[in-house]
């Protein structure tokens, strides 16, 4: 993984990506093979051993580097990842988590289709200001609630994963994880805004649309059945935990200063280069955070069921697949030089001109099973690595990678983190979700027919 600033091809040279087999790459499968099968066929163990797990495939990768390429060369590539990339990564996350949990939106208001409906707009829009993760968790509560009384409630928690937990996250890097890691590889932090709002717009419209059919023909046939007592009567809906809202401006403040603002000041930790705009970013993040745990209340964060486990869960994982991942850029480095050549070619049209539409199904695909964030970022190194190029001359390739990541994030219950926080969030509030496949039917659906349309207008 590299960062705007650092000389990736020198370090990919370093590790002479053209030697390397596929070999090197199983770690990297195997991290997120187990993330992806971990949560659902061994929950107990993964539960308890997940960090042990994460710790095993980056020593898979980090002892045979150190033997390979040399111990200098192995630390260099590690702390580049760590100080440049991961540091950064997981302080943005753990700020909008943090600051996200203190906002409680108390109350309890009737689940029609248009109240059901405004919800999910609030909550895409927000998804780009706060995150999936942030918007999901601010909001799963309240639309659980206003829906409790119904017999047909399911289909809302689906939707909601669809417009909340995926795809309004697609306007701005504090929307999704893997454009967070656009940004941080030199992407103009509203280049996404500009280049996806037509294909954003499009996909959630027709995605509102098929709910508000659907929820308007299951409110009418609910209307004909015995009616079911209200387990949380209506009530005024009051947002409690306002301070933490101009704490959320901070943070996205932080991020464009460290975008805008270029001092010429850095600092060399063996190799790696650190610049001060982007620690001077982090560190106001971690101010913010902590800000935010003194002024609001426990008892919100109690109510919103705020806790330490997913953000440490993502900590763990994420600095192993940051790990993995380091051998798989430099073969990609490598071009058709490299193990990843039939990759390459899947995604190069006869002309050598990147072919956008297969990015942007291949991209949705890997990322519907795997972890987006990584996903994003190996086709994101496929097209070239060279964020001004991508953000010009291959503008439509850089959109379609972007598209596919955050949109098809949606497709399972694994595709992104938010997804399975908010199916267990459900279920132990007494809704009957589907179970994986079941889910994967309304995807199928719902998702796949918008996504082949959307592909061929916009890619």
């Amino acid at each position: 993984m590299a960062l705007a600033g650092l000389p990736l091809p020198a370090l990919a040279a370093e590790l002479q990506g053209e030697t390397m087999s596929l070999a090197w790459a199983l770690p990297f499968a195997g991290i997120l093979l187990c993330i992806a099968t971990g949560p659902l066929l061994y929950h107990h163990f993964w539960e308890h051993h997940y960090g042990k797990i994460a710790l095993f495939w980056a020593l898979t990768v980090v002892i045979p580097m150190a033997v390979a390429f040399g111990f200098s060369a192995m630390l260099t590539a590690v702390l580049h990842t760590i100080l440049l990339e991961y540091l950064s990564f997981i302080i943005l996350l753990f700020g909008l988590f943090t600051i996200a949990g203190g906002i409680l939106v108390a109350g309890n208001i009737h689940g029609t289709p248009g109240t059901n409906a405004l919800i999910l707009v609030i909550g895409a829009v927000l998804a780009s200001v706060v995150g999936t993760t942030g918007a999901s968790m601010i909001l799963i509560r309240p639309i659980i609630r206003a829906n409790d009384n119904r017999p047909f409630n399911a289909h809302v928690i689906v939707f909601f994963i669809f417009l909340v937990s995926n795809i309004g996250g697609s306007l701005t890097p504090l929307g999704d994880p893997p454009l967070f890691v656009g940004f941080l590889r030199g992407v103009d932090f509203f280049w996404t805004t500009s280049h996806l709002w037509p294909d954003t717009l499009f996909v959630g419209a027709i995605v509102l649309a098929a709910f508000l059919v659907i929820d308007y023909i299951l409110h009418r046939r609910e209307e004909g059945m015995p009616k079911m007592k209200d387990p949380t009567p209506d009530s005024k809906v009051r947002i409690r935990g306002v301070g933490n809202i101009p704490l959320l401006f901070g943070v996205i403040a932080a991020i464009l200063m460290s975008a805008a603002w270029d001092p010429g000041v850095s600092f060399m930790v063996h190799g790696v280069e650190v610049e001060l705009q982007n620690i001077l970013r982090d560190l106001i993040i971690l101010v913010l955070a902590g800000v935010s745990l003194v002024i609001t209340k426990k008892e919100y964060r109690r109510a919103n069921g705020f806790n330490w486990g997913p953000i440490l869960e993502v900590a763990k994982l994420f600095a192993a697949i940051f790990i993995c991942i380091i051998p798989v850029i430099a073969i990609l480095k490598a071009g058709m030089s490299g193990a990843l050549a039939p990759l390459v070619a899947m995604v190069t049209g006869p002309d050598g001109a990147p072919n956008d539409l297969a990015y942007f199904w291949m991209t949705g695909i890997l990322s519907s099973f795997l972890d987006n964030a990584p996903t994003y970022l190996v086709f994101f190194e496929l097209a070239g690595g060279d964020p001004q190029q991508l953000m010009t001359t291959y503008a439509t390739t850089l959109a379609a990678i972007s598209a596919g990541a955050v949109f098809m994030g949606a497709n399972t219950y694994i595709g992104n983190a938010p997804n399975f926080m908010v199916y267990a969030i459900a279920r132990e509030r007494g809704v009957r979700m589907p179970s994986f496949f079941g889910y994967m039917l309304w995807s199928g659906a719902i998702l796949i027919p918008t996504f082949v349309i959307s592909g061929f207008l916009f890619f």
